[in-house]
C-alpha cells in the first residue's frame, strides 16, 4: 500500500545503445553501459536485489550479440521474439515467433536470420508474494485490488494534471 508514483518514460528519454547492429533500449535495469531511468521509489524494481530489467532489442539482419549473464543468482530471465524471420538462440533456431525462457546466469549469443527482428527481454527475481492485477493495478490480494479501484475513482491517482483521460503526445 505504498504512496501511487506515476512517471511517463518518453522515447527520446529511454537509454539507447547500438552494439554490432544491434539496438538496445534500456526501459528498466542496466546494458551495454546503458542504465534506465529511475524506477518508481517504492517499487521491486527500485530494489538492486530485484535485479529488475526491460529491454527491446532490434537486430539488423545477420546482426550477432551475445546477451549479458544477469547480475544476480535466482533471476528469471524470458525472451520475446515477436518480429522477424529467424533467430537462433545459444545455437537453437527459432523460425517462428517464441517465448523462450533462458539461463539468466549464463550468457547466449543471438544470431539473427535475414531479416530485422525485434525482441522483448524480461528479466527479475520473483517477488516471493502473491500478485493481484487488474489492468494497470498490481497489488497482492484481490480486497486490495477493490481498495485500488476505489481509491483511483475517488482521486483519479491523486488528482490527474491533463484535461482528458487519452493519450497524448
Amino acid at each position: 500500500m505504498a504512496p501511487p508514483h506515476f512517471t511517463m518514460f518518453w522515447a527520446e528519454q529511454i537509454p539507447q545503445r547500438q552494439i554490432d547492429g544491434v539496438q538496445l533500449s534500456c526501459i528498466a535495469g542496466r546494458v551495454a553501459g546503458a542504465e534506465a531511468l529511475p524506477p518508481p521509489p517504492d517499487s521491486w524494481a527500485s530494489q538492486a536485489d530485484a535485479d529488475l530489467a526491460i529491454w527491446t532489442l532490434k537486430l539488423a539482419p545477420g546482426a550477432r550479440w551475445t546477451l549479458p549473464p544477469a547480475a544476480g543468482s535466482g533471476t528469471q530471465r524470458q525472451l520475446y521474439f515477436f518480429k522477424g524471420d529467424a533467430l537462433s538462440l545459444a545455437g537453437q533456431r527459432l523460425q517462428q515467433h517464441a517465448a523462450v525462457t533462458l539461463d539468466a546466469a549464463q550468457p547466449v549469443e543471438m544470431a539473427n536470420g535475414p531479416t530485422v527482428s525485434e525482441c522483448l527481454l524480461l528479466q527479475g527475481r520473483p517477488i516471493g508474494e502473491p500478485v493481484a492485477q487488474y489492468g494497470p493495478f498490481v497489488m497482492n490480494t484481490r480486497q486490495e485490488l477493490q481498495q485500488a479501484f476505489s481509491d483511483y475513482q475517488r482521486t483519479q491517482f491523486g488528482g490527474w494534471p491533463w484535461p482528458d483521460d487519452a493519450p497524448g503526445a
